[in-house]
């Protein structure tokens, strides 16, 4: 057979055969020109700057987990010839590898050929990845998005699976198809995940100014948390003080005198006079540090607006970087193999031969969210960071990995320049054995490197870092810190929140003080054993004794 049949007329049979299909995904129509289809590219267009509410206290329910009227883009014929076209000779090249590929009977050869193909597919792929910014053509972006290379890999029932996923953002949620990532970070509306700044070519100033209105934003979010949290701890003051003021004018009549006299201040109301003077002076320099905060958040909002003035008179358009899109798409491949794992499936296609997941499981968008709303419910700081003694929630950003790995990964915390308000950024693989597990792995290495990075020099010694570390060295434990604290946290969450004791006593105690339980769980676990009860009885001395 030709080497570039595929593109003439029919599927190659024996492919077909191997496939287990044929019919709707026989290339038909017109046959391109050889130079024509490894040519040609699209342009970019907008993409809107992402606005955080910090205000919002979880995730929206899901009433729509699939689309009820199903897209048809897997049933058109020249998928794959699309999907090629346009991409040059690292197209070819993945369609002969492919071809033998398929073809090997030999496992050894059919090994070696799947080892070409690999890095070969990821060369491929970064070519479209370069022109995310614009509109993709839908075999295009499903390929980015799910690894979907040919409908004819999938059996019928998954493809229809497939095609119900909903495609658009109706959530508001900070999670990202592969496509959508590429797009938001080539138009700098989101900073690469390899650098600390996005390097952008010179004259795509616009790009420049939405990086700059991220950063003012950041501040002017931080600046109104801290406000919110001053106004709040003014309002406690006064109401301290009108409870003592209350307490000095609460007099009683003495008998033996005339006219109803008012008793004279007792030695406990005399004491509260020193209360009060104490209360004046907090009340004094907290109205000092709101003035200057409302200063700072007045420069900060006029920062904002005159940022967006520049952008608008720069058109309100920003470029699509092709070098923040490389540099993020190398990152993405090394977000992919951390996902796997050095003895994982690192076969970057979606076929049958590895997709294996059941429905629950595939890591699409509603998915995700749903399992982040079920975490949240059991580890109600699971998005939290603590900052300036406010606990912000704040959840991370997620990238939707098209690979077959069964670990989520967080990439970064936070941002270093912005720990009051910036996002971290987790990496999850949409094809796991189990979805859960996956995205409990990504959470619990958030929370290390939250831990982590909050406890800096006293990482052994402080907080759930320490505290853990110490157990560690106590019980002369061998392996990865990290990696045994994500396979205790998910014992945690999904053992110990049902009462199933896994734990080790100690590392138990650890986690119900520093990652407590939400309150409905602990009420329930406190009548299933003595352990748990007992851990419930320290949180209540704890309040009583003002030391929690």
């Amino acid at each position: 057979m030709a080497e570039n049949d595929v593109f003439q007329g029919k599927m190659d049979p024996e492919i077909a055969a191997l496939l287990g299909t044929s019919g709707p995904y026989d290339v038909g129509g017109n046959i391109p020109d050889f130079d024509s289809l490894f040519s040609g590219g699209e342009s970019a267009d907008d993409l809107d700057t992402e606005e955080q509410d910090l205000t919002s206290t979880g995730f929206p329910e899901i009433t729509k987990r699939l689309e009820d009227n199903p897209h048809n883009a897997f049933e058109n014929p020249e998928y794959y010839k699309t999907a090629l076209t346009g991409e040059g000779e690292i197209a070819q090249r993945v369609h002969k590898i492919l071809q033998k590929y398929l073809h090997s009977k030999d496992p050894k050869d059919k090994g070696v050929f799947r080892q070409q193909l690999i890095p070969a597919y990821w060369e491929f792929l970064s070519g479209i990845g370069r022109k995310s910014g614009g509109k993709l053509p839908d075999c295009k972006k499903y390929l980015l998005r799910f690894g979907l290379l040919h409908p004819a890999f999938l059996d019928k029932s998954v493809r229809n699976f497939f095609a119900e996923i909903v495609v658009e953002n109706t959530l508001s949620q900070p999670v990202y198809y592969l496509d959508e990532w590429l797009k938001a970070v080539g138009a700098g509306v989101i900073k690469n995940s390899s650098t600390d700044e996005v390097r952008v070519a010179r004259t795509n100033v616009n790009t420049k100014l939405l990086q700059m209105m991220e950063k003012a934003k950041g501040r002017l979010d931080g600046i109104r948390v801290l406000l919110r949290t001053k106004d709040q701890e003014r309002l406690a003051l006064e109401k301290s003080l009108v409870e003592r003021v209350a307490q000095i004018a609460d007099h009683f009549p003495v008998n033996d005198l005339p006219d109803e006299i008012n008793s004279c201040y007792t030695d406990v109301q005399k004491r509260i006079f020193a209360d009060v003077q104490e209360l004046l002076k907090a009340l004094l320099k907290s109205d000092r540090d709101q003035d200057l905060q409302i200063r700072d958040y007045h420069q900060a909002e006029a920062d904002v607006d005159n940022l967006q003035l520049k952008i608008e008179e720069e058109g309100g358009h920003a470029e699509v970087d092709i070098k923040a899109v490389d540099s993020e798409f190398e990152t993405v491949r090394q977000m992919a193999k951390m996902t796997i794992g050095r003895q994982g499936n690192h076969f970057p296609i979606l076929s049958n031969e590895y997709f294996h997941s059941q429905i629950n499981d595939v890591g699409f968008r509603e998915n995700v969210i749903s399992i982040f709303a079920w975490i949240e419910s059991i580890d109600p700081e699971a998005f939290c960071r603590l900052h300036k003694n406010r606990l912000n929630r704040i959840v991370p950003y997620v990238v939707l990995i098209p690979s077959y790995g069964d670990s989520g990964i967080c990439w970064e915390p936070f941002d270093r320049f912005n720990r009051a308000t910036s996002r971290g950024r987790l990496a999850l693989p949409m094809y796991p054995k189990n979805l859960q597990i996956a995205i409990l792995s990504g959470i619990a290495d958030l929370r290390w490197q939250v831990a982590k990075e909050k406890a800096s020099y006293y990482l052994m010694e402080e907080g759930i870092t320490g505290n853990y570390y110490q157990w560690f060295q106590k019980m002369k434990l061998k392996g990865d810190l990290k990696e045994t604290f994500i396979q205790d946290y998910i014992l945690w969450m999904t053992k110990e929140s049902e009462g199933i004791q896994r734990l080790d006593k100690e590392v138990r105690g650890v986690f119900w003080r520093h990652m407590p339980f939400s309150q409905p769980v602990k009420d329930k676990l406190k009548g299933r054993s003595y352990v748990y009860q007992e851990l419930y009885q320290r949180d209540i001395n704890r309040s009583m004794s003002d030391g929690y």
